[in-house]
């Protein structure tokens, strides 16, 4: 009995769910086909005349295997008036986001086994969609990374050479080589460079303007090159998060057999000095938001392969938070819920196609960080899927914000390209933006971990 036959004996005595008439995302190009759903996994593709107890009628749309989002900070605990887990997965799978991977700089800090286990278990009962949660290296912790990479939920290791505090912050050679010694695990990394960034503090003045002047190209392009030389020492992969500059793109084509390549949708969209005119502190991250120039150099390395990734680099701040005067304003905006939109528009206008974006938002995601069924579709991978409409247009409004912020940098953007359901595990958890049911995320198994 060869496959087909098991599968369909199996479809005709439990549930399956069946999506029809729909164009699939697959690694073989946009197929047009059924596909089937059983017990949470991709059953069948291409499946006529199976019969269903649930069937969504696809037409007009694009079914691409689940988006995850590698980089977010939903806040909990600790900084949960401006976000929290439930809110922020919300906003998540209201973008077709299926699942996330959370950031260390709560409160307290994500540095134990103990600390992971309580996002783990807050996550367990308000998380939307799947998820996991990075460790931050540490002086505080190093002795014990390589064995708290693998704990089960840990997404991996991630260091701020720069903006962050207290034990989060790791700017000295020294501590960042014996972090790269401890453990196998892909290390996440944001490089900016700590020394020169208070060096060039007294350049900020009070205008956001400033703000990619004081935290420039050159402060990026020294951490970048200072962690994948101590990377090359150790032969430690790394992955590179919110690549912002020209020079950074430039100077990585060369290590892709030890580094991969983050980008963001803000920064691919958004440029100076128009954002920061227009948006005010509301447009203020870290890494700035540049130019064009450096901008058209991430569109560059998006169509070279340089780029891997697109995460959203979720890090909301309330409108009260923002309102303060420059530099006192916290950096960060939200973006989980609006990655999906923001890039199928940019898909529409021509700059990648829908298979490209797959890579960065799906494929390449499970690849790199060794998520276990996912990121593609095809059979016996998990029923994680997104639905989008490539010709909707839509215009984003902080109505459909779920963040606790309740504000986007993309308020008023009319875009085109739009996410229609959401799927985690073969149930349906958001359709027409509409969330159906109660939380029911699962914690990403890795089989890297």
């Amino acid at each position: 009995m060869d496959n087909n036959e098991f599968l369909q004996q199996i479809q005709r005595k439990h549930a399956c769910k069946l999506i029809r008439n729909s164009g699939l995302v697959t690694p073989a190009g946009i197929v047009q086909a059924d596909i089937a759903l059983l017990h949470g996994k991709i059953a069948a593709i291409g499946c006529s005349g199976w019969h269903a107890d649930e069937t969504l009628d696809a037409t007009g749309l694009h079914v691409l295997p689940g988006v995850i989002d590698t980089q977010v900070h939903f806040r909990e605990p600790g900084l949960t008036h401006k976000e929290d887990i439930t809110h922020g997965s919300k906003g998540a799978v209201l973008g077709g986001v299926t699942g996330f991977f959370e950031m260390p700089n709560t409160n307290p800090l994500t540095l134990t086994h103990a600390d992971l286990q309580a996002k783990l278990n807050i996550a367990a009962t308000s998380s939307y969609c799947n998820y996991a949660f990075y460790i931050g290296g540490s002086a505080a912790n190093l002795q014990q990374l390589a064995q708290l990479e693998t704990l089960p939920g840990c997404a991996g290791i991630k260091v701020f050479m720069g903006s962050s505090f207290g034990d989060l912050l790791a700017e000295q050679d020294d501590l960042l080589r014996q972090i790269l010694q401890n453990g196998k695990r892909r290390v996440a990394i944001h490089a900016e460079d700590e020394a020169r960034l208070r060096q060039r503090q007294p350049l900020t003045t009070n205008d956001v303007l400033n703000h990619p002047v004081w935290r420039d190209a050159q402060s990026a392009l020294l951490a970048t090159q200072r962690i994948i030389a101590l990377a090359e020492q150790t032969s430690r992969p790394l992955h590179l998060l919110h690549i912002s500059t020209a020079d950074e793109m430039a100077y990585l084509a060369a290590f892709k057999h030890r580094v991969t390549v983050e980008v963001t949708p803000h920064h691919l969209t958004l440029h100076s000095p128009d954002c920061y005119e227009r948006l005010g502190t509301l447009a203020q991250m870290n890494p700035p938001v540049r130019d064009a120039s450096h901008q058209q150099a991430l569109w560059q390395g998006i169509n070279d392969g340089t780029v891997d990734v697109i995460g959203s680099d979720h890090a909301p701040h309330t409108l009260e938070e923002k309102a303060r005067p420059y530099p006192e304003s916290p950096s960060g905006m939200t973006g989980v819920q609006t990655l999906l939109p923001v890039m199928l528009d940019h898909v529409a206008a021509g700059r990648l196609s829908l298979q490209r974006l797959v890579d960065l938002t799906s494929s390449n995601p499970a690849r790199i960080f060794g998520l276990n069924g996912k990121g593609r579709l095809a059979v016996g991978y998990d029923a994680d899927l997104t639905l989008v409409d490539t010709k909707a247009s839509r215009t984003i409004d902080n109505s459909w914000v779920a963040s606790k912020a309740l504000w986007s940098p993309y308020h008023g953007k009319t875009v085109t390209g739009w996410p229609i359901a959401t799927i985690i595990g073969g149930q349906l958890v958001m359709h027409s933006d509409e969330i159906l049911g109660k939380p029911a995320g699962k914690a990403f198994c890795f089989n890297s971990a």
